[in-house]
């Protein structure tokens, strides 16, 4: 018996997240639907496959393959899209048997599957269907060469049950989730990860009770305070991160410290920041699904989402890399110091160590439970040289106050004097020792200017650009401009 699984779906009921792949790719418990549908014919026996494809076709062959990773000899016929199921079986009549199961692989089914064959083999007739209990037909058993009965196997996004003129095979209630709403695709994954779905083959091992985590993934068993969590492949979860409820995380995420997240799908190559709370919904990239409403909030600030695929090492993510090259900075520095406390001593001998209040970097909760950029002490010497009065700022590079490369920092004052849209562009970068502005602008240059300078970078902010803003300022050190201030403007 040959299997013929149409996963040609649009899935244009799963926007956005069908932006980027089909719906039979959508990671289901950290595996693509269609895989754990292969993994279903497999162990019901089938071995060779037809699978029709539409959308992301190359996605798919890319990722399926030829099915040898599950003993299977799979092939493709490609469609237009939910095209009718009759004309698919005659385009690659020559590839099936006389006896076929047909049946949808972008919808979660478990156990159910097996279930079914096993029924309908009992069943006698041509064409035998198969639903789980107030749902559409979504399985056939057709030994007529394919030739008719396919019709209700055909993508609709209604759930409507129609009636079938052939014999019906009523699986369990909860057998099936066809996958039509963001709603029900969050429901299947945390139904997967819980155990709702029998038969699932869930990847990973047991790390502590009620948490299942994937290869090469880092993650406490503390994060779990109440409830089921699933974590899938290469994942970095800090140990300060917060699972309630049901939580379930694809593969290829980072969750930085002190996020929460309750009853939530996390999808893969996502950036989940510091001191976010998720709950009851569905991140992919920079996207926050709400599945209560279905509202999609676009997050634009990659300190609270970001999408690993494009975020680059200027961006959050940096953070390690950043502290480590602040301290070899601050270490190489050290011979300057004694200089800067002469300097600062002549300048101001009853103050030589000033202190500036700035907006950092890293994350906090105000009085109203919104979060915000800590405020930080920043300490300058007291002289007029540059290179010497910020020494002590490598100290807030170092603590993550301060990235090494960025906007100019700024005081509370100066935020709050912020009140046009463009001004406030820059709060997309973070705050630097250098950057653009620190390096090409005069100390007086106008306050219009030098927030377009650090709005124009925040927009074109990339690890190339970074880097060479990082070379520039290493040559700027053996300049007038940087001993000398009084050269400028």
């Amino acid at each position: 018996m040959h299997a013929l699984i149409f996963a040609d779906r649009l899935g244009r009921e799963l926007e956005p997240l069908t932006e980027r792949t089909c719906t039979a790719l959508l990671p289901v418990v950290g595996k693509p639907v269609l895989e754990h549908t292969l993994e279903a014919l497999v162990a019901a026996g089938i071995r060779e496959a037809v699978i029709a494809i539409s959308s992301f076709a190359d996605q798919v062959r890319a990722v399926i393959g030829d099915g040898s990773r599950w003993g299977m000899r799979l092939d493709y016929v490609l469609t237009q899209g939910e095209e009718d199921p009759d004309t698919v079986v005659e385009r690659c009549q020559n590839r099936l048997p006389t006896e076929i199961l047909a049946l949808r692989g972008d919808v979660l089914r478990g156990a159910a599957l097996g279930e079914f064959l096993q029924r309908a083999t009992e069943t006698s007739g041509p064409v035998v269907h198969g639903r789980a209990v107030n749902a559409p037909i979504s399985l056939c058993l057709n030994r007529a060469n394919g030739r008719g009965g396919l019709e209700p196997l055909r993508w609709s996004g209604e759930s409507a049950v129609t009636d079938s003129v052939w014999p019906v095979v009523e699986l369990p209630t909860g057998a099936l989730n066809r996958l039509d709403s963001l709603a029900a695709y969050h429901r299947a994954n945390l139904d997967a990860a819980t155990g709702r779905v029998p038969g699932l083959i869930i990847p990973g091992r047991e790390a502590a009770l009620g948490l299942r985590v994937g290869l090469r993934s880092r993650v406490s068993p503390r994060s779990l305070r109440q409830g089921i969590a699933f974590v899938g492949v290469h994942c970095r979860i800090e140990p300060s991160a917060e699972f309630y409820g049901e939580v379930v995380i694809a593969n290829d995420v980072i969750v930085d410290q002190h996020a929460i997240l309750r009853d939530s799908v996390v999808l893969p190559e996502t950036y989940v920041g510091e001191l976010l709370e998720v709950q009851n919904a569905i991140v992919w990239g920079n996207q926050l699904i709400r599945v209560d409403t279905g509202a999609v909030l676009p997050v634009v600030e990659t300190f609270l989402l970001a999408d690993l695929r494009e975020v680059t090492l200027s961006g959050t993510l940096a953070e390690p890399l950043n502290r480590a090259l602040g301290a070899l900075a601050l270490a190489l520095s050290l011979p300057l110091w004694p200089l800067a406390l002469a300097a600062a001593l002549m300048g101001n001998a009853n103050t030589p160590l000033r202190e500036t209040r700035l907006r950092g970097n890293r994350l906090e909760f105000d009085e109203f439970g919104a979060r915000r950029r800590r405020v930080f002490v920043a300490r300058e010497w007291a002289t007029a040289i540059p290179v010497l009065r910020y020494l002590p700022r490598l100290l807030a590079v170092v603590s993550g106050d301060l990235r090494l490369v960025g906007v100019e920092p700024l005081t509370p004052e100066q935020v709050d004097d912020r009140l046009e849209e463009w001004e406030q562009v820059s709060d997309q970068a973070p705050a630097g020792l250098i950057g653009p502005t620190q390096l090409t602008l005069p100390a007086d240059a106008p306050r219009e200017e030098r927030l377009l300078s650090d709005a124009f970078y925040a927009r074109q902010r990339s690890t190339a650009r970074d880097f060479r803003y990082l070379l520039q300022g290493l040559g700027a050190l053996l300049t007038r401009r940087a001993w000398w201030p009084e050269s400028t403007g």
